[in-house]
């Protein structure tokens, strides 16, 4: 990577560190996921807990052969793992089967073709790291066609992924200008 490129990662890994569970979603992987050919990336009622049916996003991708793959995400701003129970920051995997069973099972409707759905595939996509354990743990409880339908996308490959996409970094993200080393000519005031 470029020195540019480094810089512009290491303010996205500061951001993620602080950012928003909603930020993650709104700033960061909707422009994402909309730049890697993703169409209508639709947030699902992050508000309304009642109607997400275990996604936080959802989003269809046409083939080339104009066949439409739909893929539910399931967002998680801090780290995933198998732990027994939650920690500040981490969620437990466990939480997560429950969230993919209900997605993979519970249709979308989308307008642009006046019907209900089914997700193809679901996204777990978290802020931190994804541990071995919890893919592991996670594989073991889904049947092998629920298995094959479950994708996994961690900190380091959002950072990859954004700076390869060259996306502008979200605002929180930006540093500060220095505007001790500039040269102004013009008068203040």
């Amino acid at each position: 990577m470029t020195p540019t490129e480094l810089a512009r990662k290491s303010h996205l890994t500061s951001y993620l560190d602080t950012c928003s569970e909603d930020e993650l979603i709104g700033e960061v992987l909707l422009p994402l996921f909309r730049q890697l050919g993703f169409h209508r990336v639709t947030a699902a009622g992050h508000d309304d807990k009642a109607l997400e049916y275990g996604k936080d996003l959802w989003m269809k991708y046409t083939l080339p052969t104009l066949h439409v793959l739909y893929f539910g995400i399931q967002v998680k701003k801090g780290k995933l793992d198998s732990s027994g129970m939650s920690k500040n920051g981490a969620a437990n995997v466990a939480e997560i089967l429950n969230q993919i069973t209900m997605m993979l099972g519970n249709e979308i409707f989308d307008s642009e073709v006046n019907r209900r759905v089914l997700v193809d595939h679901a996204f777990i996509v978290a802020g931190g790291i994804i541990t071995k354990q919890a893919k592991n743990w996670l594989g073991q409880r889904l049947d092998a066609t629920k298995r094959s339908q479950v994708m996994f996308m961690d900190r380091e490959d959002i950072l990859n992924l954004f700076i390869v996409t060259n996306l502008p970094l979200p605002k929180g993200a930006v540093p500060p200008e220095n505007t001790a080393n500039r040269l102004d000519d013009e008068i203040p005031f």
